[in-house]
């Protein structure tokens, strides 16, 4: 699994002059797909939180949990965040199953807080497997097509605008492999990462604060919201490296 990280003609950094692909899905439909699972999943919140007695039930179920948090407060915090950071590494985890229980316990603003952390976390150790570990490694936690397309585009002075984009459009658990695989400057990873999951963080608590207090149309709303920025992230991405065409570079 070649990869093409040399510098371009004028000697600087950015997109590989080589690369072809689009570093992205081949087919929309994939993008299309995940945000059609997320408008469902909001479409099932929605109406959960519409039904008295379904609504209830729910609400039990989190108040037994709140019970056992209570009991071990610190504990339940920390397993939290490593519960998000692990959604931050692993395609088939995703920590917004979580997210109403943590609103439930905590409320909003730190809950938002500690998803926000967990995914830092987690980018920050997808990070360090692509570094250390290497793409054999990665290539088992990942999506591979996606892997070695992105590894065409990606080199490690790209722009940070581009690393905050792809973070926005792509899967979390993907940039953060790639980058460490073509060893990007980590700092900077970690600013781009801030910055892009804040507002996932945010719209994510937000959906499962208004289900805990059933306001089905803002569970609607914020499920909406999420999909309108990857999907808008995502084509703002192919924009982007279809009008800069396979030759062309992002250096600075």
């Amino acid at each position: 699994m070649g990869r093409t990280t040399g510098r371009s003609e004028n000697g600087e950094a950015g997109l590989t002059s080589e690369a072809r692909a689009p570093g992205l899905p081949e087919n929309p439909g994939v993008m299309w797909r995940r945000a059609l699972m997320l408008a469902l999943l909001c479409g099932a919140l929605a109406v959960a939180a519409s039904s008295a007695d379904l609504h209830a039930a729910l609400l039990e179920l989190l108040q037994a949990g709140s019970e056992i948090i209570a009991r071990h407060p610190l504990l339940g915090a920390v397993l939290f965040v490593v519960f998000a950071g692990l959604s931050a590494m692993l395609a088939f985890v995703s920590a917004a199953v979580a997210v109403p229980m943590a609103v439930y316990v905590w409320g909003a603003p730190l809950s938002m807080l500690l998803l926000w952390l967990g995914w830092i976390l987690g980018g920050a150790c997808a990070y360090g497997v692509g570094r250390l570990l290497g793409r054999r490694v990665v290539a088992w936690l990942t999506m591979q097509a996606a892997l070695e397309r992105l590894e065409q585009r990606i080199r490690r002075g790209a722009p940070f605008g581009l690393i905050v984009l792809l973070q926005f459009a792509l899967p979390s658990e993907i940039p953060g492999y790639v980058l460490g695989i073509t060893r990007y400057h980590f700092a900077r990873y970690l600013l781009a990462l801030a910055v892009a999951e804040l507002p996932y963080a945010v719209l994510t608590v937000l959906l499962g604060e208004n289900f805990v207090a059933r306001r089905g149309p803002l569970v609607l709303a914020a499920g909406v919201g999420l999909v309108l920025v990857g999907v808008g992230a995502y084509y703002l991405l192919r924009r982007k490296w279809g009008a800069q065409g396979p030759h062309s570079t992002t250096s600075r």
